[in-house]
């Protein structure tokens, strides 16, 4: 079953989390040639549903948290539903195209295999892709983004957030024709951003679930010295996707 991790955060999701680029849309769409009806699964604040809006005629995009659908992007040809993406409320043979950004870590990957294929058209695509540690262009700020990860949070990920950094490597995707792909997305940060990214992570909530305070604050003191108010840095999370065809 999938985890709920984010609701107490959402609107920081909303605020500080990466979105993808439009690479990544564009490896999609080129392996998509009907572009009907599109489903983004554990959609969060809507950030792949609303791209996809952009190209398809109707977009369903599912989750289990209330408060991160309150946050999500709103269009007109988006259906937002409260639902896991193991067990869905669409009917068969439905979707062309079928996404799950920074979240197949946290569900039943062999239930979700099989629900794909019942709602997916034979043909659909089914996507999920994930992004991870944050690099930026000053050694020093790597350093403490290293140390925040795997030493103040590290004990507190849930076990699950192994798959991100190994690639999806031991979750079910029986799909057809499985294809990888790597992508970057590149922005320009400042302090606050950094931090406010750091904020969102599941690890953070649960240390402060732990410890009733947020281990942001000494984090924040450290970064102070070497990333000061006022400057901006390049920072670039490297994606890893992974594909396949829904065969009937």
């Amino acid at each position: 079953m999938g985890k709920d991790l984010f609701s107490k955060q959402a609107a920081d999701y909303a605020r500080y989390r990466p979105t993808y680029p439009p690479e990544l849309y564009a490896w999609l769409l080129e392996r998509v040639p009907h572009r009907g009806h599109a489903l983004d699964c554990a959609t969060g604040n809507g950030q792949a549903a609303g791209a996809l809006a952009e190209h398809f005629e109707a977009v369903a995009a599912i989750d289990i948290s209330p408060a991160q659908l309150d946050q999500a992007v709103r269009k007109p040809n988006i259906d937002y539903a409260l639902s896991r993406a193991e067990e869905t409320p669409f009917p068969d043979d439905h979707f062309d195209l079928v996404t799950m950004a920074q979240a197949f870590h946290w569900i039943d990957a062999t239930r979700f295999c099989a629900e794909m294929k019942r709602v997916g058209r034979n043909g659909a695509l089914v996507a999920c892709w994930s992004y991870q540690l944050p690099k930026t262009a000053d050694p020093a700020v790597n350093t403490i983004i290293n140390d925040f990860y795997y030493n103040v949070t590290g004990p507190y990920w849930e076990p699950e957030r192994a798959h991100v950094d190994n690639d999806y490597a031991d979750l079910e995707f029986s799909f057809a024709g499985v294809e990888t792909a790597r992508f970057e997305s590149v922005f320009r940060w400042t302090r606050a951003e950094l931090l406010g990214y750091f904020g969102s992570w599941s690890a953070t909530q649960k240390y402060i679930r732990t410890h009733g305070h947020s281990p942001v604050d000494g984090v924040a003191d450290l970064l102070a010295g070497v990333f000061p108010n006022g400057r901006s840095l390049e920072v670039r999370f490297p994606l890893y996707l992974k594909a396949g065809y829904v065969q009937k």
